[in-house]
């Protein structure tokens, strides 16, 4: 898989946002900071690839409302 611009800024810009005094384990490649993983990603390393990976199913799983229960909004009866 291809890894654009815009996907790179996106995950780095989604990554930003974490606190800077929290480690982030990535499977069996160890724990990273923020700006390691940052690193990573700028360079789509296998780390990078990942991290990557991760985020844009994050999203897409995002997208199709997996993370809410859909009768939780709504009209209440």
């Amino acid at each position: 898989m291809e890894f654009t611009p815009e996907i790179v800024d996106l995950v780095v810009a989604r990554l930003q946002n974490l606190p800077s005094d929290k480690e982030i384990s990535v499977g069996s490649f160890g724990e990273f900071s923020k700006s390691d993983l940052i690193d990573h990603v700028k360079k789509i390393d296998e780390i990078g690839k990942k991290m990557i990976a991760v985020e844009l199913d994050f999203l897409r799983l995002m997208k199709e409302g997996v993370f809410y229960d859909q009768h939780s909004f709504g009209s209440h009866a």
